[in-house]
């Protein structure tokens, strides 16, 4: 199963005005493919700096991202760190064919919990299984549950918040018991672990929830009224027969 993700960014909250320049002969768009690993490297040495210079640049015939990053030793030495993040170009015949997948509309969204508590959570349950089942309900519950023919474990946190989304009302679909019912989706931990590593630069996030189809995640760089990044993630459901 595949994890796709979309990232909008506002300019202004990731460059300097004067020092943003880009050309290109599409549109002043370029569009680039790049591994998350190395690029999680790159940004975890940045992550103190003041001063970080990114540029799209070329390494005999490979492209890559350049972040020239100025740092300070601890006997107080102003240093220049080079990370080179190789990505591939992508032609406009290509970025064309991209398509954002079809979902319905979610049952429910939710601000999860800090992602990285969430990370250490899923990264014990991947010793355990490949699938994990991703839950929230409208009262403010997100679990995640693995199940094997030896083991059942789950997590739950408790008072998570529900956004104001497309009229969406907490208040709706209550069980005779007056409990909201969770909204599940299957997905694989891989995909899940991947998404995760966006803890680094989350302070919100919203989870979207396609029962038994998909989830959808968007993670706010900067606090969500005004944050000028948001990265889109999908990962898709896992069947019955694909989870065994």
């Amino acid at each position: 199963m595949k994890l796709n993700r979309k990232e909008k960014n506002d300019q202004e909250t990731l460059f300097r005005q004067d020092q943003f320049i880009i050309q290109s002969n599409s549109n002043n768009e370029i569009t680039c493919e790049v591994q998350t690993e190395p690029l999680l490297q790159a940004l975890r040495s940045a992550s103190a700096s003041p001063d970080i210079t990114f540029k799209l640049a070329k390494r005999g015939d490979v492209a890559v991202f350049c972040f020239d990053i100025q740092v300070q030793s601890r006997q107080g030495k102003r240093m220049e760190i080079t990370h080179d993040v190789r990505v591939r170009i992508l032609r406009p015949s290509e970025v064309s064919a991209l398509k954002e997948p079809l979902c319905p509309e979610p049952d429910v969204n939710i601000i999860l919990p800090p992602l990285a508590k969430m990370r250490t959570v899923v990264e014990r349950m991947a010793k355990l299984s490949s699938i994990v089942g991703f839950s929230a309900s409208l009262s403010g519950l997100v679990k995640l549950e693995i199940g094997t023919e030896v083991v059942g474990v789950e997590t739950v946190w408790e008072n998570c918040q529900i956004p104001e989304i497309n009229g969406q009302d907490p208040q709706q679909a209550a069980d005779e018991n007056g409990q909201q019912p969770y909204f599940t989706a299957l997905v694989s931990i891989r995909s899940l672990l991947k998404f995760l590593t966006s803890y680094v630069v989350s302070t919100t996030t919203i989870a979207s929830i396609c029962q038994a189809h998909c989830v959808i995640l968007y993670v706010f760089v900067g606090e969500m009224h005004e944050a000028g990044a948001v990265l889109t993630f999908y990962i898709p459901s896992r069947t019955d027969e694909a989870a065994e």
